[in-house]
């Protein structure tokens, strides 16, 4: 029982910086979606240290959990525009499939990056504790 009001309140927690998102990109009238905004000011409080991970942690993981029941309101929303994808499928499956790659190669290469960067600073700490 404890554990699943921790959750909620985390889950609430969450939710306030989902809505903080929406209205500062209203009041601000930046062009961006107000869910992403939302989620750079969670990186930016998880980052700063002014929010602690295991503040949200177990909201968040029961979430993530659960993210394909998200997903059936889109889907179901989706059904009712089969003719639109009768028209415009091919061109639709085209973007689907260069943002795909772009996203593919840009994780890649940022994962190749920060590895560079690790191995690189393992590298020097090895040799200042040779010295």
């Amino acid at each position: 029982m404890k554990k699943a009001v921790i959750g909620a309140l985390q889950i609430g927690l969450l939710w306030v910086i989902y809505e903080f998102g929406l209205e500062a990109v209203k009041i601000l009238h930046l062009p961006v979606p107000g869910n992403v905004f939302g989620m750079l000011v969670l990186f930016l409080l998880l980052i700063t240290g002014i929010l602690k991970l295991q503040w949200i942690d177990t909201g968040a993981t029961w979430i993530l959990k659960h993210l394909s029941f998200f997903f059936i309101p889109i889907s179901v929303g989706l059904m009712s525009l089969g003719s639109f994808f009768l028209h415009n499928g091919v061109v639709l499956i085209v973007i689907l499939a260069v943002s795909a790659v772009a996203g593919i190669v840009g994780t890649g290469m940022s994962a190749q990056l920060l590895a560079r960067g690790r191995e690189a600073s393992h590298e020097q700490q090895l040799r200042r504790d040779t010295l």
